[in-house]
């Protein structure tokens, strides 16, 4: 994999999975299932209502390397799609969840070490939290994905503060995923809840490790990442910094602005033109930048890293280090000399 991982390689940080082998799971409806309907195709089912149609990308590792290679991606971070993360079930019930679906991930990766594995957890509960992703590592995981909350929990929660604490201690990458919008008459018409909440969604939680004082707290051996070039954050960084100034009776705990803690999350390149990636590496930095794609879904890019490629205003050691060196380091695989943080803004 050192290999695999070295300089001018290209890393696709954002992609999801959904087994085959999905098992019908006793609990209360509507409950998720998996309708397989040939060979290549299959619909995510939540009771009886169509959730998603999903083909064999979704599941077959040859489908997966055969577009990998056609796109020129030389590893590709395989995490959970999050409908199944069941944050809303008991704990035991949402761990049991996990374990089946942390065991069906190394079937789907199985037989290529380009395919590196992220588990889920029940985040609801810390203690089950941490005692699952300890075991998923020892299995084979590389890292884990959350999602951006637990019901009206955000990530300066006590207890998801604690999960986080614990991957920072263990050195596990960790990729936040926006999930579980709210369903409103405005947010369920033209997929906004996926054009408009996402971004929000992922913006808010953000400004939870913010503003909630997390990174303050949290050790800054975190290597955490949010999807969608961190919604809107990066957009919103100067009103944020002036809202901290202005009102710092309410504004929130951090001890310094918002813009001071770029450098303790990264985000990924799922922007989708090259004038949005530029904002993204002009108010983030270039190494906290790292390429994904959203694969196998309609939203995402195809081909993989193309906005980075397009992007004339990079150096091309500027996007040799968002196309892979950034990950390296992120994931832990190592890095070329000179992409350090220092480097960054």
């Amino acid at each position: 994999m050192s290999d695999v991982a070295g300089a001018g390689s290209l890393i696709d940080v954002h992609s999801h999975y959904v087994p085959r082998g999905w098992p019908t799971l006793p609990g209360p409806e509507p409950r998720l299932w998996l309708d397989v309907r040939s060979e290549r195709e299959a619909m995510m089912m939540i009771g009886s209502t169509e959730f998603r149609r999903v083909d064999e990308r979704a599941w077959d590792a040859e489908a997966r390397l055969r577009d990998m290679d056609a796109d020129g991606v030389d590893l590709q971070v395989v995490s959970p799609t999050p409908v199944f993360f069941s944050y809303d079930l008991a704990p035991a019930d949402a761990a049991g969840v996990s374990r089946i679906l942390n065991d069906l991930a190394l079937e789907v990766t199985a037989g290529s070490d380009r395919l590196l594995p992220f588990c889920q957890v029940p985040l609801q509960d810390a203690d089950a939290a941490c005692r699952e992703v300890e075991r998923s590592l020892s299995n084979g995981h590389l890292g884990v994905e959350i999602g951006n909350h637990v019901g009206d929990r955000d990530l300066d929660d006590e207890g998801i503060v604690t999960f986080l604490q614990h991957c920072a201690s263990l050195g596990v990458p960790v990729f936040v995923h926006p999930w579980d919008m709210p369903s409103t008459p405005r947010s369920n018409r033209w997929m906004a809840q996926w054009l408009a909440g996402m971004p929000a969604e992922t913006h808010l939680s953000v400004l939870a490790l913010i503003l909630g004082g997390v990174f303050d707290r949290v050790s800054t051996d975190l290597r955490i990442c949010f999807a969608h070039g961190g919604g809107s954050f990066p957009f919103w960084l100067g009103r944020m910094d002036n809202a901290w100034r202005g009102r710092p009776d309410v504004i929130g705990t951090s001890e310094h602005p918002p813009s001071h803690y770029r450098d303790r999350f990264c985000v990924d390149s799922v922007v989708f033109e090259p004038a949005a990636l530029r904002l993204l590496v002009d108010q983030m930095g270039v190494t906290q930048v790292m390429v994904g794609s959203d694969y196998p879904y309609p939203l995402g890019e195809r081909p993989v890293g193309s906005v980075v490629h397009a992007a004339d205003f990079l150096s091309d050691a500027e996007r040799d280090q968002i196309l892979g060196a950034n990950a390296a380091r992120w994931l832990g695989l190592g890095a070329p000399a000179g992409d350090g943080p220092e480097s960054g803004r």
